[in-house]
């Protein structure tokens, strides 16, 4: 690999999608949650997706179309704990191809992101906040 990127592009955003997807469908905690969720030929639509949320996120191009609280309501398996491993991988693969400070900006980003979607699928005022909360039934999930 070359010296980390210093600045989010289009171009940078999709080899850091690329490498981090990669090692998640590798993970022995996260891989088998990914491959039940996204079948094996949906993954290009995946990427694309991915692609297009980080470009919003980090370029507010305005490009990604879809709402990731919906689509993450139906995939089984996710538990909170869980968030802390996809954090831990994002978080080392920004940091391996950016600069600190670019990194940091994606890791920050990627913090607020999962704490927003781990309150919406699993807070419930009217029960305790454990890290059991529920599990969810099995589902294919359309890249949305």
């Amino acid at each position: 690999m070359s010296a980390p990127f210093s600045i989010i592009t289009e171009a940078t955003i999709s080899v850091l999608i690329d490498t981090f997807y990669a090692r998640v469908r590798n993970d022995p905690e996260l891989g088998p949650i990914f491959a039940g969720a996204i079948k094996e030929d949906a993954w290009p639509a995946h990427l694309q997706k991915m692609y297009a949320f980080w470009s919003s996120v980090m370029l507010t191009s305005g490009r990604y179309k879809g709402n990731p609280v919906a689509v993450h309501q139906h995939v089984a398996g996710i538990a909170p704990p869980l968030f802390g491993n996809w954090l831990d991988l994002f978080e080392d693969t920004a940091s391996e191809l950016f600069i600190p400070e670019v990194a940091g900006r994606f890791v920050q980003a990627a913090r607020r992101i999962a704490e927003s979607l781990k309150l919406a699928l699993f807070f419930r005022p009217d029960r305790p906040w454990t890290e059991d909360l529920r599990q969810r039934p099995a589902v294919t999930i359309p890249c949305a």
